[in-house]
């Protein structure tokens, strides 16, 4: 499965840095190619000799090195590789690739690399749960970083707590199943809707949701890694999430704007996942100028934005495969069975704002998924990446293996 891959390995200076050693040693058994990017930290607890005697190449060790083979190594290893590795992956690393501080060889490689990128992180339990640090890796998961979560158990100062980096085996077994599965969609044509809509009420205000959009574009870019083509409609994100660079991103602002592009692309889709949060009223008329505060109280009416996935529903093909969202407050398997029914979907997939951490506005999710047999799979509250990664496989292993 590794065979001929290129692996770029970044290591940090943490203890767990030894841990490396055994890395690098499985993923060269298993036929990869490891190149390893060190910063001087981390060689207080590894040494250059064993690095490069393990990987059977010359590390990366300093920006300026006279030693480099180019003037812009950090570019030329972000070109080899197919995806990066950082383990371990300490605070001190976190916050510089979460803020774009590239200071040294590893944050200077990992901020010209435009790949899949893998994180360990490895901490003190304290610095693990401290504010800054899990913002940090919100941000970086939000930016379709996989961080491979530190377990719990006795750490090298003498805490007990989280904050131990995975186990190499683990690790590897990640690494593994993430080429395994790239080949599933290949030939596919994949769409995609994702964020919210804006309807403006005048050229100040609008009327709007507080979807982040997270949740579409970590299915845009779980397809596309399984080797989907991939179209993502998106509406206006509070913040810029990253996406592969083979998706073909749409920007829209209205639910207008999201039907018309949503209905062009449609008739090409293979699969269509309609995780976008569309409006479903907008108003009648916009004001062109700004709506003064003339009195207590002011009137705006609504009107009905196409259900544009309804129509979806009347326009698929017996071979097209859709998929719907329901976010529910009360009553959520039935309202969410009736959507599922009346939509014509092939499954949907149900969250709850009742469910702490499910929702909008989260790095994670906790979802349901019915099909139109009645069948519902529950899983339990997981980060959004891996939340899609099992949406993806569902619709795999249901609708498409064996077909």
């Amino acid at each position: 499965m590794l065979a001929g891959k290129k692996i770029l390995l970044g290591i940090s200076g943490g203890i767990a840095a030894y841990k490396s050693l055994f890395l690098i040693r499985l993923l060269k058994k298993a036929g990869a190619e490891v190149k390893v990017i060190v910063t001087k930290n981390a060689l207080e607890f590894v040494t250059k000799v064993s690095l490069e005697t393990l990987s059977q190449e010359k590390i990366y060790c300093d920006v300026f090195a006279q030693d480099n083979d180019y003037s812009t190594e950090h570019v030329a290893l972000t070109d080899w590789g197919d995806i990066m590795i950082v383990a371990p992956a300490t605070g001190n690393i976190i916050g510089k690739f979460a803020h774009a501080i590239a200071d040294d060889a590893l944050s200077t490689a990992f901020l010209a690399f435009d790949k899949k990128v893998f994180l360990a992180p490895a901490m003190n339990s304290k610095m693990y749960s401290n504010p800054a640090m899990l913002d940090a890796i919100d941000i970086l998961k939000s930016r379709s970083i996989h961080i491979i979560e530190a377990t719990e158990g006795i750490l090298a100062c003498g805490y007990e707590g989280k904050g131990r980096m995975e186990e190499p085996e683990t690790i590897f077994n990640i690494i593994e199943e993430h080429f395994s599965k790239e080949q599933k969609y290949i030939g596919k044509n994949v769409l995609i809707t994702a964020g919210p809509t804006i309807e403006p009420l005048d050229p100040v205000r609008f009327i709007s949701n507080h979807s982040s959009g997270i949740m579409g574009f970590s299915i845009a870019n779980e397809f596309a890694l399984q080797g989907a083509k991939v179209t993502l409609i998106s509406g206006p994100l509070a913040k810029p999430i990253a996406i592969d660079p083979e998706i073909s991103l749409i920007n829209i602002t209205t639910a207008r704007e999201m039907h018309n592009k949503v209905i062009e692309a449609f008739g090409k889709a293979d699969i269509c996942v309609m995780a976008a949060a569309v409006a479903d009223f907008t108003p009648e008329k916009i004001s062109i100028k700004k709506i003064k505060k003339s009195s207590d109280t002011i009137n705006i009416k609504l009107v009905r934005t196409t259900d544009i996935l309804k129509e979806l529903g009347t326009k698929k093909n017996p071979k097209q495969i859709l998929v719907g969202f329901a976010l529910e407050t009360d009553n959520e398997i039935s309202n969410a069975t009736v959507k599922l029914h009346t939509k014509n979907l092939d499954c949907i997939v149900l969250n709850s704002l009742n469910d702490k951490g499910a929702g909008f506005g989260t790095s994670t999710n906790k979802i349901s998924i019915i099909k139109r047999d009645g069948t519902c799979r529950n899983y339990p509250l997981k980060n959004k990446n891996e939340v899609a990664f099992d949406i993806v496989n569902f619709i795999f292993s249901n609708f498409i293996e064996g077909k």
